[in-house]
């Protein structure tokens, strides 16, 4: 009798035991004049900010905001993995290239005028303008931001359109990814793009991330550091450091049926992590090809190029095997 009162006993407490849900955390988008902030799980993943916000001005005087970025982006547990400038001052943080803001998507040499939309971020021209948000929907272990953008020249005038599809994940607890569909399309002329290192797909990581302190660059094709990854084609990188005793990580993954793939990588020991297919002339000439070729995207009028690209965000040490594995996912 004692013992089946036990039993009893025992099985009342571990019903009262809560139990891990097996559901993913949800994924929520939240809406303001400037911004939408995308949380998993109700901790902030990222903030895309697609236009300035006249109430928190830049903290680098006569810096704007010329394009839509995501920033910040923090890992699962809520570590900054973009760096803070020039929203922010941090201490000890590098304040260089004020137009590398979080997660961006420009380029140099755009159009007849030669555009520099990469590096501009000083005049009101050119720049990307938000037009409107076509679909915002959060939901378990994923959400979807599309938008919608115009290029404008310095001229004034509308050179592309970009229709921009962001699909935020959450996996687990020690990993969160963003998978980014980016379509730009020629608007009432030939817009032809330069070959140019500045560019393209980007994001200015957290100081700590930079080979001056953890940072360490690894390729799909084995290249490590600066050295091994800059102006090289790769399906992958991971940038992975050390911060407060444990180890986090950026991976960009590059679709087979993005532009150019796979990619070229203007990825810098400093903190600027790039994948740029364009430029493929400057990198062959940096690295001394034989016969280096452009590339030289030209897009008629109506005419568009697809970039496709995920971006993982990691918590823990990911092998080149276990991205490997992502990369296989994504490319299917």
């Amino acid at each position: 009798m004692f013992w089946r009162m036990s039993l009893l006993a025992l099985g009342a407490a571990l019903a009262a035991l809560p139990v891990a849900s097996s559901e993913p955390a949800a994924v929520t988008l939240h809406e303001s004049p400037h911004a939408v902030d995308v949380k998993i799980g109700g901790r902030l993943f990222t903030t895309y900010r697609f236009a300035p916000d006249p109430s928190h001005p830049l903290v680098a005087p006569g810096i704007l905001q010329t394009k839509p970025v995501l920033h910040p982006v923090l890992s699962p547990s809520g570590v900054p993995l973009t760096r803070a400038y020039p929203y922010e001052s941090v201490a000890g943080e590098a304040t260089d290239h004020p137009h590398h803001q979080g997660i961006y998507f420009t380029y140099d040499d755009v159009g007849p005028e030669m555009d520099d939309f990469w590096g501009n971020s000083k005049e009101p021209l050119p720049a990307i303008r938000h037009v409107k948000i076509v679909r915002a929907q959060g939901g378990k272990g994923v959400g979807t931001l599309a938008t919608l953008s115009r290029w404008v020249g310095k001229s004034g005038r509308d050179l592309l359109e970009e229709e921009r599809e962001m699909i935020f994940r959450a996996i687990g607890a020690s990993q969160s990814q963003i998978d980014f569909t980016i379509r730009l399309k020629a608007l009432d002329r030939e817009i032809a793009f330069g070959d140019t290192k500045e560019g393209m797909f980007a994001v200015r990581v957290a100081q700590w991330l930079t080979d001056k302190e953890t940072g360490r660059y690894l390729s799909s094709e084995g290249g490590e550091g600066e050295k091994g990854v800059w102006g090289k084609r790769a399906r992958w990188i991971r940038l992975q450091g050390e911060k407060d005793g444990k180890t986090l990580g950026i991976a960009i993954l590059d679709h087979p049926a993005s532009t150019n793939a796979p990619t070229y990588w203007h990825a810098r020991g400093y903190g600027c992590f790039s994948v740029n297919p364009l430029g493929q002339l400057d990198f062959q000439k940096a690295h001394q090809v034989a016969e280096p070729k452009a590339f030289g995207l030209k897009l008629a009028p109506g005419a568009s190029a697809l970039f496709k690209y995920r971006v993982v965000v990691y918590e823990g040490d990911l092998t080149p095997a276990q991205i490997e594995d992502l990369y296989r996912q994504f490319a299917r």
